[in-house]
């Protein structure tokens, strides 16, 4: 069994998901995602195609992970480029991409929070990033995924503070709601409209994922636990897709994240 750390266990879960053919949505900043999506282009899906909100293109070919010249990288690949606007409310929904998000709230049924913390908008504690495209996505789309790289209580909660993404609400006509969800701790999805265990990341325990969950967990009949990266896709994350670490920066907070930050940068000579 080769050694990995729980970042790229991540990574090759979303890996795990893209099926060959698939146009997968890549986010602003979203890099654990990135590993997995270019992950499973070179190992079972090499006929993929990458929408690039970053580069506002379609690209075949991906790039490097980075951060200082991230654009550059991206702008370099696409076959064709279009606004953002365009792209959300014409392109993708003709492509039908897969996409994994990555919410600040979520509840049972897999609605997602991504505007603030605080039930009064006007004096939030804390403003979150914002909603994107989200509120345009998640209403029509059949193949969101979600991802959370430090499972809590304070992201996996009982009632959202705000509502930007749409999850399982009885009687919606279009869409799907998400279908999967990996955090650190484990892999869910939503078979019977409510969050439920699938599969736990070794050496994690059902009690403590619970103990970290603010609702109720439903728990499939067939739990097992996640089959471990292999050495050849610790190789290709470390050595090829992502040598600078970038995937590593979503796990990370504080004087370790700038640190980290730092590091990335002056590799990239962008100070």
């Amino acid at each position: 069994m080769a050694d990995y750390t729980v970042d790229e266990l991540i990574s090759v879960c979303i890996s795990r998901q893209v099926e060959d053919g698939e146009t997968l949505a890549q986010g602003i900043n979203t890099p654990l995602v990135m590993a997995g999506f270019v992950l499973a282009q070179m190992t079972h899906a090499p006929n993929v195609n990458f929408a690039s909100a970053i580069g506002q293109s379609v690209c075949q070919e991906p790039a490097a992970l980075g951060v200082g010249r991230i654009e550059d990288f991206w702008l370099a690949k696409g076959l064709i480029y279009t606004g953002f606007v365009t792209a959300s409310a014409d392109l993708l929904p003709k492509f039908k991409p897969k996409e994994f998000l990555r919410p600040a709230q979520i509840d049972q049924r897999g609605n997602t929070n991504n505007i603030a913390f605080g039930d009064n908008f006007d004096r939030p504690r804390m403003r979150l990033p914002g909603t994107g495209g989200i509120p345009d996505v998640t209403p029509i789309g059949e193949h969101l995924c979600l991802y959370v790289p430090r499972h809590s209580k304070v992201t996996f909660v009982q009632k959202l503070d705000f509502v930007s993404g749409m999850g399982y609400v009885p009687g919606r006509k279009r869409g799907a709601g998400p279908r999967y969800l990996v955090s650190d701790l484990g892999e869910f999805d939503w078979a019977n409209g409510n969050m439920r265990l699938i599969r736990l990341f070794p050496g994690v325990t059902v009690e403590q994922i619970r103990k970290k969950t603010a609702f109720e967990l439903e728990i499939a009949p067939d739990l097992t636990e996640t089959l471990p990266p292999s050495a050849e896709e610790v190789r290709l994350l470390r050595d090829v897709i992502d040598p600078l670490g970038v995937r590593k920066l979503e796990m990370l907070g504080g004087s370790a994240r700038k640190d980290l930050l730092r590091e990335i940068l002056t590799k990239e000579n962008a100070l």
